[in-house]
């Protein structure tokens, strides 16, 4: 198919920069998920790869030869947008057909293509239905058909699934990556949903404020979040305040000392955030030296496990309200005191002068998170 790239992307929108130097390569029948709070200029990055927005600055790139100049139908690229965008007045087969007409292909070419696209997304019967006889799931494929019918080398998806209610949201993700690891397409997937990126995506862009702030895998953006704002913005993380007293090897937090990184050369009294995720809480064990205690303040039944909502207790003040994932089989509730151990943190160092609003968001020349693992449990899966 085909490898694409974006060279140092710039958008802006009068003066307000949307898109701020972003370079990305997705691989040959790769899905990447950029993901993103809204306005954080990932739908504006994807609209500057299919041509339907002008960069101002930087270059796309299709294995190796920029693609900039072309206006998008003259690019291989197919957009499926978050609206499905599909005309009321024509059947399905014409709707799917339309691009394939434009092109001036013969009738039989037209109906074999049309016909293959329609088998392909599961819908091989509904070509004489209009769009308004169709479900919203059922639209969706259609859109999809709509696109990958004229075989395009590299497929944008823009939210696609937003329309969806909760359910079908889970059931059309997993056809659309069933479709695309079929046809083996290279693929670009724009989302705010982080559950739809960690489950399609072979890798994830997270972006914020134009920036990428992290591109890897969805298992390492998950447990080796680079930046803050990505720890945060990637499931439930607790955030603790801390200190490198460089005294006796520990880090001084709310919920008592912490080791600190092995090999760490950081000043006395360098300021950290301690991140930990909620399952790598877990209730203590007699003999646990980094046990603290905590009020149990909610217990939320969530399926096979339970939220556990904390408050720590750190003498006569409150400490930090705390996320802890239990599975079934341990029982607590709300009111009772408990004893509290982590087994996991990530150590973000705060450089000097820098505020906890910008310590979130900065991801250039940001130092990488140091791993402490605690206490070899197994997690609970979530």
């Amino acid at each position: 198919m085909a490898t694409l790239a974006t060279v140092d992307l710039v958008k802006n929108y009068g003066r307000a920069p949307a898109v701020r130097g972003v370079c990305l390569t997705v691989d040959d029948g790769e899905l990447l998920c950029i993901l993103g709070p809204s306005g954080c200029g990932k739908s504006t990055t994807l609209r500057v790869i299919g041509g339907f927005e002008q960069a101002d600055g930087g270059d796309v790139r299709l294995d190796g030869v920029s693609i900039a100049a072309l206006p998008p139908n003259r690019r291989p690229t197919a957009m499926v947008f978050q609206k499905y965008t599909l005309w009321p007045h024509m059947r399905v087969f014409d709707n799917v057909a339309f691009g394939l007409r434009l092109r001036h292909l013969d009738k039989a070419t037209i109906a074999g293509k049309v016909g293959e696209a329609l088998e392909l997304v599961g819908l091989p019967e509904v070509g004489r239905r209009y769009p308004h006889q169709l479900s919203g799931g059922e639209q969706q494929r259609i859109a999809l058909a709509r696109a990958l019918v004229l075989e395009p080398r590299v497929l944008l998806l823009d939210e696609p699934l937003s329309n969806l209610d909760a359910r079908l949201r889970v059931r059309m993700r997993e056809e659309i990556k069933r479709i695309q690891r079929r046809v083996s397409i290279t693929t670009v997937f724009v989302t705010h949903d982080q559950e739809e990126a960690l489950s399609v995506a072979d890798r994830i862009a997270v972006m914020n404020e134009g920036r990428l702030e992290q591109v890897d895998t969805p298992t390492a953006v998950y447990n080796r979040p680079r930046t803050l704002f990505v720890a945060d913005f990637i499931g439930r993380m607790n955030r603790l305040a801390a200190t490198y007293p460089g005294d006796h090897g520990a880090l001084r937090t709310d919920i008592g000392l912490l080791p600190a990184p092995e090999g760490v050369s950081w000043p006395l009294g360098t300021e950290l955030v301690v991140a930990i995720r909620p399952e790598d809480l877990r209730l203590a064990r007699p003999g646990d030296g980094l046990a603290f205690r905590a009020r149990v303040e909610v217990v939320m039944e969530l399926g096979h496990y339970r939220q556990v909502s904390l408050q720590a207790i750190s003498g006569p003040v409150p400490g930090p309200a705390l996320i802890m994932i239990v599975g079934k089989d341990v029982d607590v509730r709300a009111g009772e005191s408990i004893a509290v151990t982590p087994t996991r943190y990530l150590a973000y160092a705060r450089p000097a002068g820098v505020t906890d609003e910008d310590h979130d968001r900065r991801a250039e020349d940001a130092p990488a998170p140091l791993e402490v693992a605690l206490d070899a449990t197994p997690r609970v899966a979530v």
